[in-house]
């Protein structure tokens, strides 16, 4: 269930309208931007078990403090980083359907996830993160960025009952594709 007490929303009321088609996108935003460059590439960044960011264990019906899987990339078109994304899976998982996850490297999440017919999306939820949030944060890590917020979006993905939480944050390149 979606939180709007921690910022996310069911709906990206106030968003830029050059942004609403690649945030509001149900489908698989790796084939969006595979369509969009000539070259697209993953960037894996961080692969490890970490401590989750406080709004992602209620999700993932997980106590807060828990380590978690998490897994983090840039996706690049034309060698530009577009999108950073987060993705959070309870170490349970990796023993069930998400076991091949540990083992990406830099291929996109994307194709897996759409690939499967098991896999059950649920609803997106989107906010606008600031240079406080820990996402932007992550982000600047990466790059550096001279807008003072970012979009973002999020939802869970199960298989076999276990949910991976993915979050996709768009970066200022994305207007230019």
């Amino acid at each position: 269930m979606l939180d709007s007490r921690q910022g996310w929303l069911a709906h990206p009321f106030s968003l830029p309208r050059s942004l609403r088609p690649w945030v509001s996108d149900r489908g698989s935003l790796t084939q969006r931007l595979r369509s969009r460059c000539a070259s697209f590439r993953v960037v894996p960044l961080t692969t490890r078990l970490a401590r989750a960011h406080a709004d992602e264990y209620a999700l993932l019906d997980m106590a807060p403090g828990a380590r978690l899987y998490v897994r983090e990339v840039l996706l690049l078109c034309n060698e530009v980083p577009v999108v950073f994304a987060h993705s959070v899976l309870p170490p349970v998982g990796l023993r069930g359907g998400w076991n091949g996850i540990t083992r990406l490297g830099s291929r996109s999440l994307g194709e897996a996830l759409f690939s499967d017919p098991r896999i059950e999306r649920q609803p997106l939820a989107y906010r606008r993160v600031r240079h406080d949030h820990p996402l932007y944060r992550a982000a600047a890590r990466q790059q550096a960025l001279a807008a003072n917020c970012l979009w973002a979006r999020r939802s869970v993905f199960c298989l076999n009952s276990h949910p991976l939480l993915v979050t996709e944050v768009f970066l200022p390149a994305i207007d230019a594709l």
